[in-house]
């Protein structure tokens, strides 16, 4: 048994209820974006899946485990984990791949109560800020594993409170590495841009984890504009160095800006401008009239994709 295993036993042994597991992260974990609804609202901080309903959670019941050893299955998975309350073992295209070995080291434990996350941090042993724990396959034995909890307040990020959060000055950063916490995607926006007062992670809603997105909202047009003409941006934190898109953030619940629901029964508008000279939302009538106009015929619009992902699409000329 190597020293870095022995002193996780060791302080697994202080606390005899509790045990190790596994793992390291990949880029392309940080990175992956699920296809689901990311919701514009915070995350909701309880659920009915904690054990004791007064307390509070702490943390999503999805925690992230690499570094897994490369012939470990399903079920050793689980069963190293098991201590720690009923657990699902996952990762991405599992289903599709029909694989019982993850294919790229790392998994998802998907606990049924927050509870035993909180155990499972208590196991670990941190280095360089990091959470370690020992788990063993049927050709390794005692393999440090990194485990990466995601903590529910890291989701959400005030850094200018005194500015009201405003829609039409808020971006969809796509491709946001899972580890990247709202602060610190704050902190990089608003050193590239400026005038930044919000981020947010998005996270479904079910178990409250990073979906690979987020959003930015500036106190400022100028910096709005800026993020948005730049359309790509390389987040650099610690370990991560990762280019992501940067889009105009697509409301559903928007009025025409030209007519007012007058041309179109009162119905929300379906398009959004993102070019610099226009930034309005349109009904279909006040967009083929505007667009007509030299200079803007070549202008796509965007529209909702996944309920609140924006996607370009094109649009055809009666």
């Amino acid at each position: 048994m190597n020293k870095f295993c022995k002193k996780i036993r060791n302080s697994v042994y202080r606390k005899p209820f509790f045990q190790g597991i596994d793992d390291h992260i990949p880029e392309e974990a940080g990175g992956y974006v699920d296809n689901n609804v990311m919701p514009m609202n915070s995350p909701t901080r309880s659920s009915p899946h904690s054990q004791n309903s007064e307390s509070v959670e702490r943390f999503s019941r999805k925690v992230f485990v690499g570094g897994l050893p490369p012939d470990i299955d399903e079920d050793e998975i689980t069963s190293s984990f098991r201590r720690f309350g009923p657990l699902v073992v996952d990762w991405p295209h599992k289903a599709e791949s029909k694989s019982y070995f993850p294919p790229k080291g790392y998994a998802f434990l998907l606990f049924q109560d927050e509870s035993s996350v909180q155990q499972l941090i208590e196991a670990c042993i941190t280095d360089e800020d990091k959470l370690y724990l020992c788990v063993s396959s049927p050709t390794i034995k005692d393999k440090p594993v990194q485990i990466r909890p995601w903590r529910l307040s890291d989701a959400d990020f005030v850094l200018n409170a005194s500015m009201p959060l405003d829609p039409r000055k808020t971006v969809f950063v796509g491709g946001v590495p899972r580890p990247l916490k709202a602060f610190e995607l704050a902190m990089i926006m608003d050193r590239l841009y400026g005038g930044v007062c919000y981020a947010g992670i998005d996270t479904d809603p079910e178990l409250k984890y990073p979906k690979g997105a987020g959003r930015v909202a500036f106190a400022n047009q100028q910096s709005y504009i800026a993020a948005i003409s730049a359309r790509f941006v390389q987040l650099q934190h610690g370990d991560i160095d990762k280019r992501v898109e940067v889009k105009p953030y697509v409301l559903d619940d928007q009025m025409c800006d030209e007519c007012q629901g007058q041309l179109c029964g009162g119905k929300f508008a379906p398009f959004f401008c993102a070019n610099v000279t226009c930034l309005q939302y349109y009904c279909e009538q006040c967009w083929a009239t505007i667009h007509s106009k030299t200079g803007r015929e070549y202008h796509k619009p965007l529209v909702k994709e996944g309920a609140d992902r924006p996607r370009a699409v094109p649009f055809r000329w009666c």
